[in-house]
């Protein structure tokens, strides 16, 4: 009888792989099979406890909504996803602008930097009906709400950033000569990524949800209205499976956001910087 012949020792480069490999897997399975878990325990409880559908449908009915009325929830979510998407760009053009402005000097920061946070501690909510007033479409009024939810969190990070440069780094820039300029592009700037990123993955969210909390402040209809106003009209009309098809598009549109952000900040970190650094357990 022969032995079997022992497995090969797998190199170091080799087994990183298949640690990186089985890693990868498992963070894709357990999310996977609690999201399964969860409706496979949804359907159970609206079958046992028989509760109707205009109290809570099951995934089943969910799913037909989402199938029948695709062309209506697909095309809301394209409005809600260009009023994010839009105000987003705003933001971080707006929030890295004022940022470098506010820090090249400490009295400007102290006198304008109140104005910021002046209009992020007002809620959306109350002066949506204004910007609604003074606006010409309710597109842009959303757009502006929307903008000024999203500018803030960038804004104070990069602010944070900026003024987080080492001083030692500051005054080697000095000693050689640096301009205002290349100090700002070569050293705070690049010092301050990892904080505009955290802004990003925050104001990415916040865009989503001020672009749907202004729809409802709005009340808008008609072909050209987002998700919000589908989520209204599915509840006027006790057309709940509708409503929470509508409910798992917006869901998916800030999980998909949230990804595309965590993934470009780690294309930006992930070589260099200690919070994207792969650590041996």
């Amino acid at each position: 009888m022969t032995e079997p012949t022992p497995a090969p020792d797998l190199s170091p480069a080799a087994r990183l792989r298949r640690h990186a490999l089985r890693e990868t897997a498992l963070q894709i399975a357990l999310p996977v099979g609690l999201i399964a878990l969860i409706i496979g325990a949804w359907q159970a409880a609206v079958m046992v406890w028989q509760i109707p559908a205009y109290i809570l449908p099951g995934p089943n009915l969910v799913a037909k909504a989402m199938v029948d009325d695709w062309g209506i929830l697909f095309a809301a979510l394209l409005v809600t996803a260009k009023i994010m998407l839009v105000s987003l760009l705003l933001a971080l053009v707006g929030g890295v602008g004022f940022a470098v402005f506010l820090i090249q000097s400490r009295w400007i920061e102290v006198t304008f930097y109140p104005i910021a946070v002046i209009l992020q501690v007002t809620p959306i909510v109350a002066i949506a009906p204004l910007i609604l007033i003074y606006t010409p479409t309710t597109q842009v009024a959303l757009l502006i709400c929307a903008f000024l939810v999203a500018f803030f969190p960038i804004l104070s990070n990069m602010v944070q950033g900026l003024k987080s440069v080492d001083h030692n780094l500051l005054n080697l820039f000095d000693l050689y000569g640096a301009s205002r300029w290349q100090r700002l592009w070569q050293l705070q700037l690049p010092a301050a990524l990892p904080y505009f990123m955290t802004g990003l993955r925050i104001g990415g969210g916040l865009a989503l949800i001020a672009a749907v909390v202004a729809e409802f402040a709005a009340g808008s209809a008609g072909a050209g209205s987002g998700l919000a106003f589908r989520l209204l009209e599915a509840q006027y009309r006790l057309h709940i499976p509708r409503l929470f098809a509508a409910l798992l598009l917006l869901s998916a549109l800030g999980v998909a956001i949230f990804a595309v952000t965590s993934f470009i900040s780690w294309l930006s970190l992930h070589r260099w910087h200690e919070s994207s650094l792969k650590r041996e357990n």
